[in-house]
């Protein structure tokens, strides 16, 4: 992801929570002379799940606090 920086990424994804913040308390958000509304809830979810895996994809090794969890498959049970 060229021209994308970690801080670049946290910075878009702290404005996508504001405006979740803002929608979710009943207020309008004004972003780059366009406003959101209750309606754009979706699209504003939908764009802090993305600057989120951004940020995780970008983020130095140190700052990885957490790793997905894998399911582990039973596939045989030996009785003893």
């Amino acid at each position: 992801m060229a021209g994308i920086t970690y801080e670049s990424a946290q910075a878009q994804l702290q404005e996508y929570l504001a405006a979740e913040a803002a929608i979710l308390h009943g207020q309008a958000f004004s972003r780059a002379g366009k406003s959101l509304t209750m309606a754009d809830l979706a699209t504003v979810q939908a764009g802090i799940k993305t600057w989120n895996q951004r940020c995780q994809e970008l983020a130095p090794a140190d700052e990885i606090t957490t790793a997905p969890l894998r399911r582990m498959r039973v596939m045989e049970v030996i009785p003893r």
